[in-house]
């Protein structure tokens, strides 16, 4: 059998990827470059370690999402057979709260822990600020959210706070001492409350897995093949996990593309993927060069585009796509008229059969695009862009998760403070007093339920009660739960929000999603690591009511995607690099491989964009030269016109 399943693989694998699934134990590094069939390779090699007798739940699968690892687990399935679905698969972070919920204990922590996510945190760290920091004394004082930014690149890019105020924020270093205790405080307050936010979840594992052999014993003898996808997003924490987990037998395969380190701003480390080798000194290396992705032309251009790096693991990609589109750098004269030959060549593409969805337009940062959701909406073309508020940041549906989550950690104080302050008359110190009673009664929920002071029976109190009261039963199912919370918020939604009815089909979804689960606990454990991303009252900025939506968005949102055509902004030399990034040689790398992701996800059409004569008024610079990164390229490699030829 594994000999009949090794000459089917043969034919439906190239040599590289081939080679990759059938890797011996040891460390393997796959440098899978963009459109090669990553995804392929780890199904692949999944079903192959199953057919060869390797029990599924001793094999794990780390991704950065869960539909990756799904979508994964699912074609290894299809591959071979059920045996497949077993395969431990999930995110770095859900794969940490599995452990930490067996094993918290170990660390002196609540194994029944809440996960809270980035809004919850600032609110914590908020009220730490101002109930115990005399913050107007102390002049310019960072705001919640860039505190709670300051701890969490601690945490992944693993430096002390002195390192981080130094290289972002060094205004804020006279409050060193201040920040010192703001973290302190809330480190204890989370333990306290039994929270942990997105950060402990990694720094917990790894510090379990340091700081107690007997356990990561357990677990290396438990995982005996680690898969890492993404391995180039990894931060620094992630990857110690990943060290400790391989153990003594360093059978640990990873796959990532060094060209394609994009997220350095959210702690990934370049270096990870770079030190491979070193950390693994019998590490195999195998390059995946095939693209089945875009046509010739455009690879002819992304191969000399990457050539410039300083640092990279040398690959060449090539297809037999074939494809006689040359990449086109398009001059402009303005930042409108770059609008106006897009709008155009768009309608052009349209009228050759091009789905608007199978175009894109790729930019670094969501105010690039302003000039061109003007244009878009005069012609009356309707387009989706990816940015902005997410699902589980908006206020109605945090609103909604509070009422769940006190079911299930009653003494979460950031729950019971944002449901007791949407009743009437009850402000800070009355919901602080409730609070204080129910840790005092140490009675979970029922401490709040009998509680007959004066404040906790008024009329609206009482109300609040009625329905907590009503939920708190164990034949109810989530989706039961979530009926009466909606039932009970409703009145409240149209009190706070002029858009209620928008909002309200957002609950709706919300609460289509609840109905879906068994068990509360994993539905919040769901939302808050793995939550929907969009909203019915549009906070991706829908225009237009077809579904053939044009594509906007940032080239960071896009890596992972592609496109038969994709127009990237402000090819312009001081916008594509930043002016910023050009001070730095590890950032103008970085910004190098961003472009090298965004021109990597066209198919068959690229167009780069060059308004030219624009002030930028932070540096009082005139820019006018197209982007460095372009402007050697020959003109066999990258056409150049003058937008006005449209």
């Amino acid at each position: 059998m594994e000999q009949a399943l090794r000459d089917r693989f043969r034919t439906e694998l190239n040599a590289a990827q081939f080679e990759a699934v059938f890797h011996d134990d040891g460390p393997l590094l796959v440098i899978a470059g963009a459109g090669s069939g990553k995804t392929r390779t780890l199904t692949y090699r999944a079903a192959r370690l199953v057919e060869e007798g390797h029990p599924p739940e001793s094999i794990l699968l780390l991704t950065f999402t869960r539909k990756a690892a799904g979508e994964m687990l699912q074609r290894a399935s299809q591959l071979l057979d059920a045996r497949c679905h077993q395969i431990a698969g999930g995110t770095f972070h859900s794969f940490a709260n599995t452990i930490l919920k067996r094993y918290a204990a170990a660390l002196n922590f609540p194994n029944g822990y809440t996960i809270i996510d980035r809004p919850d945190a600032e609110s914590l760290i908020g009220y730490i600020v101002k109930e115990n920091m005399d913050a107007p004394k102390l002049g310019a004082f960072p705001r919640k959210k860039t505190l709670a930014d300051i701890y969490s690149k601690m945490a992944n890019k693993d430096a002390p706070l002195e390192d981080i105020l130094d290289m972002e924020y060094p205004h804020f270093l006279p409050h060193l001492d201040a920040l010192r205790e703001i973290q302190d405080a809330y480190t204890d307050m989370k333990k306290q409350q039994a929270l942990m936010d997105y950060d402990d979840l990694l720094n917990n594992l790894w510090l379990l897995l340091d700081q107690h052999p007997a356990i990561r014993e357990r677990l290396t003898a438990r995982y005996r093949h680690i898969m890492v996808d993404e391995y180039q997003d990894t931060n620094r924490v992630q990857a110690r996990i990943v060290q400790l987990l391989a153990g003594n037998h360093h059978n640990i395969m990873v796959v990532g593309d060094d060209s394609q380190s994009i997220y350095s701003f959210r702690g990934a480390d370049f270096r990870n993927i770079m030190d491979f080798p070193s950390l693994f000194p019998d590490t195999r290396l195998i390059t995946l060069e095939e693209n089945y992705r875009s046509a010739e032309p455009i690879l002819a251009l992304t191969n000399r585009l990457i050539d410039q790096a300083i640092e990279k693991y040398p690959k060449t990609l090539f297809s037999n796509r074939g494809g006689s589109n040359s990449p086109q750098l398009i001059h402009t004269g303005s930042e409108n008229s770059q609008s106006r030959f897009i709008v155009d060549k768009i309608m052009a593409l349209a009228d050759q059969g091009i789905p608007f969805s199978d175009i894109a337009v790729l930019f670094r940062a969501g105010f690039h695009a302003f000039d061109l959701e003007v244009e878009l909406t005069r012609e009356g073309i309707s387009y989706v862009k990816y940015g902005g508020f997410k699902f589980m940041e908006s206020a109605h549906i945090k609103d909604m998760l509070a009422y769940l989550r006190i079911l299930c950690n009653p003494y979460d104080r950031l729950s019971w403070v944002r449901i007791l302050l949407q009743i009437n008359k009850i402000g800070p110190k009355s919901a602080q007093t409730l609070y204080d009673h129910i840790c005092r009664q140490k009675q979970g929920l029922r401490g709040f339920l009998e509680d007959q002071s004066k404040l906790a029976t008024k009329p609206d109190v009482q109300r609040l009660k009625d329905v907590l009261a009503t939920i708190d039963d164990a034949t109810l199912s989530p989706g039961g739960q979530g009926e009466h919370i909606l039932a009970y918020y409703l009145p409240i939604l149209k009190q706070r929000f002029d858009d209620y009815p928008k909002r309200t089909r957002d609950l709706e979804q919300l609460l289509a999603i609840l109905e879906t689960y068994e068990s509360l606990e994993s539905f919040l454990e769901d939302m808050t690591l793995e939550p929907p991303t969009t909203t019915v009252s549009g906070a991706f900025g829908t225009v237009g009511d077809r579904e053939d939506h044009l594509v906007l968005s940032t080239v960071h949102s896009a890596k992972g995607l592609e496109w038969h055509t994709v127009f990237i902004l402000w090819a312009l030399d001081g916008r594509f690099p930043s002016l910023m990034a050009t001070e730095n040689d590890g950032q103008l790398d970085e910004e190098l491989r961003l472009m090298y992701v965004a021109s990597t996800r066209a198919r068959e059409q690229l167009y780069f964009m060059c308004p030219g004569q624009v002030y930028d008024r932070m540096s009082g610079m005139l820019l006018s030269q197209p982007s460095r990164f372009l402007a050697d390229l020959p003109e066999g490699i990258l056409e150049r016109h003058a937008g006005n030829l449209w």
